[in-house]
């Protein structure tokens, strides 16, 4: 009995809408294998950040590595990561996971690479920033953009408490004061988070009706207020007296940026003597030098560079192949 012609289509119709449904799942399932290796890379066992050195994300891997010294011996067996920092005996280390919506796994880790804990958040991971005690920690995701040289942009910042365990989700839950007013809008977004030894204060940017606010935050007495404006991804020295940042110098979208260091005393500013534009939340490497990744020489995604916190002297490659430095002394 041959089959009717509405039975031969309605056969035909299934079949092409299995094959198309089994190649989307074949590149869904393809795109997500690709990103599992980065992802499931592991750490060597050997590998410690027990011992001084820089510690820095090597960008050919996205592990961890560590250096001793500009152009010294370098080792790579750390996590893998999308961005990092440590500080104190606590690790950071966020992950982009695979996977739409876009998400970000924040994993912390001791000096021997035992978790500690772990949160996802929604968004592309950008900023990572430990306390000198190891006890605060903070992280920005993009949620919407990947780029802060355009207005198309949102962030969510968390804050976690080592101490008690606490997680602010979302640093706009701040009461947030500019010009001595206690301020509202809902296009605020934090990033870039530095902390202060007390464990208590703290410095980020945020952004509002197209401005950028340099901003001072007490945890304790939940609040924050702005400090000036024009002050992006603050970067406290170790002996909290100045903080790099970088400012925003030109309208042109690929160079807006040169970093400068703001005495908190009197809250004058000088410029650093790297000339290039610096989309990065700097380092202090120590009291009298700042580090900082710019996009790579000879193909490279970037390095890591360092320049004096005073303004004197020239930039200095320390790392090719290199992004968010850490200095462990």
């Amino acid at each position: 009995m041959k089959p009717r012609p509405q039975q031969l289509r309605l056969t035909l119709v299934v079949a092409c809408v299995l094959l198309l449904a089994g190649g989307s799942l074949g590149y869904v399932l393809h795109a997500r294998h690709r990103d599992l290796p980065s992802r499931q890379a592991r750490a060597d066992g050997s590998f410690s950040f027990a011992a001084p050195g820089l510690y820095f994300r090597d960008s050919a891997t996205g592990l961890v590595g560590r250096q001793s010294g500009a152009g010294g011996p370098r080792a790579t067996g750390g996590p893998a990561c999308d961005r990092f920092h440590t500080a104190g005996d606590r690790v950071l280390c966020l992950r982009k996971l695979p996977g739409i919506p876009a998400r970000t796994q924040a994993l912390v880790l001791d000096r021997q690479l035992r978790e500690i804990n772990r949160v996802t958040v929604p968004g592309i991971p950008n900023r990572a920033r430990v306390s000198a005690s190891g006890n605060l920690l903070s992280w920005t995701a993009f949620a919407t953009g990947d780029s802060y040289a355009t207005s198309a942009f949102s962030t969510r910042t968390s804050i976690m408490d080592l101490r008690t365990g606490y997680l602010i989700k979302s640093m706009e839950e701040i009461p947030l004061t500019i010009d001595g007013s206690r301020y509202h809008a809902p296009d605020v977004n934090y990033w870039g988070v530095t902390f202060a030894r007390d464990d208590n204060r703290f410095y980020a940017t945020v952004s509002t009706k197209g401005r950028t606010h340099l901003v001072e935050g007490d945890l304790r007495n939940w609040s924050a207020k702005a400090l000036r404006e024009n002050a992006e991804c603050p970067s406290l020295s170790p002996d909290n007296t100045r903080i790099a940042f970088k400012k925003k110098v030109s309208e042109d979208p690929a160079a807006p940026w040169r970093l400068y260091v703001l005495e908190l005393a009197d809250m004058r500013e000088h410029p650093l003597a790297e000339s290039r534009s610096v989309d990065d939340q700097a380092a202090w490497l120590d009291d009298t030098t700042v580090g900082y990744a710019l996009p790579g020489q000879g193909g490279r995604a970037s390095d890591i560079w360092s320049v004096p916190a005073d303004g004197t002297a020239e930039p200095r490659l320390l790392v090719p192949g290199g992004s968010s430095p850490a200095a462990v002394n």
